[in-house]
């Protein structure tokens, strides 16, 4: 693969047409005539980015091209589940106790379109469906994978966004204005986002080495690249929340402040922020080095963070 050839807005839409068709197939499991199913259809096929998804697709094709294997068949059930397990996580976190947001991807908030209980159940749905789809990925794709595999799986992806991941890491942001002795502003910031965003986009990674076999080296390489570039993307996310544009980002800006947000510009300065999200990039883009040209489209997509206006 070439660097100069490679064009990765095209990647990034083939990836998320990908995305799409299969979320859509396992929604249409259960028919539209259902209120739940079309709350839950409604923000999950919102125009998304499906970074996480697509670090899970990018990872597994890196490790099979190296190892010379074919497609790698499975990697769109991990796929499939990180993002309605990241949808589930948005509709909550704009509920009126969380963030009380009115919009999302460019759309009334799932609570206000439809209201706050159903916002509620839906993203219940969505996180049960994705331990779902999982554990059962023969509905998806017609073969199963093997048993420790999918035990694998399920493991990597609960302990991410649960009381170790991001669950815990939106804990730390709502009591964020407290932050304890014992710990920096700064500190506390990155063991937040580490743990809200970071753990998150390290699993996405993680699952493609999985469903890839990759071995213990290629692992530990990717995941050092996720946690960089996790990190990063929590920091420009912070930094659009002040100069991004609401129609091109699809949610009002200056809500941190607004909600009175830790953040990484209020901390260490908005251009602090842009140069240490530019070496964690860096850093990312090191750890990529044994993989050669097979990373070039993981490459990419650590430049696109810190470029992304959206």
């Amino acid at each position: 693969m070439n660097i100069q050839k490679f064009d990765l807005a095209r990647y990034l839409k083939e990836k998320q047409d990908l995305v799409n068709k299969f979320l859509l197939k396992t929604l249409s499991l259960y028919g539209d005539n259902r209120e739940l199913i079309e709350a839950m259809k409604y923000s999950l096929m919102a125009n998304g980015k499906r970074l996480r998804p697509i670090l899970c697709l990018a990872s597994s094709e890196c490790i099979n091209q190296i190892n010379n294997k074919g497609t790698d068949k499975f990697s769109i059930i991990p796929a499939c589940a990180l993002e309605m397990i990241h949808t589930y996580s948005l509709i909550h976190d704009d509920l009126p106790a969380m963030d009380d947001d009115d919009l999302r991807r460019g759309k009334p908030t799932l609570h206000k379109k439809f209201s706050e209980a159903t916002a509620i159940l839906a993203g219940d749905a969505l996180l049960t469906h994705a331990f779902y789809i999982l554990s059962t990925p023969e509905i998806m794709i017609k073969e199963s994978m093997q048993p420790a595999t999918i035990v694998k799986l399920i493991s990597i992806l609960s302990d991410a966004s649960g009381t170790n991941g991001m669950i815990e890491g939106q804990m730390l942001d709502m009591k964020a204005g407290a932050v304890t002795e014992q710990l920096s502003s700064f500190d506390y910031l990155k063991k937040m986002h580490r743990l809200k965003t970071g753990k998150m986009i390290q699993a996405s990674v993680q699952l493609g080495c999985l469903t890839a076999e990759a071995n213990t080296e290629q692992l530990k390489n990717l995941s050092l690249y996720a946690e960089n570039i996790g990190m990063a993307f929590q920091i420009i996310d912070d930094i659009l929340d002040i100069e991004g544009d609401e129609s091109i980002i699809g949610k009002p800006v200056g809500s941190d402040l607004t909600n009175k947000k830790m953040t990484f510009p209020e901390i260490i300065g908005l251009n602090e922020s842009k140069v240490y999200a530019e070496d964690l990039v860096l850093k990312a883009i090191e750890a990529l080095e044994m993989f050669g040209d097979h990373a070039i489209p993981l490459k990419e997509i650590a430049y696109y963070i810190i470029k992304r206006k959206y």
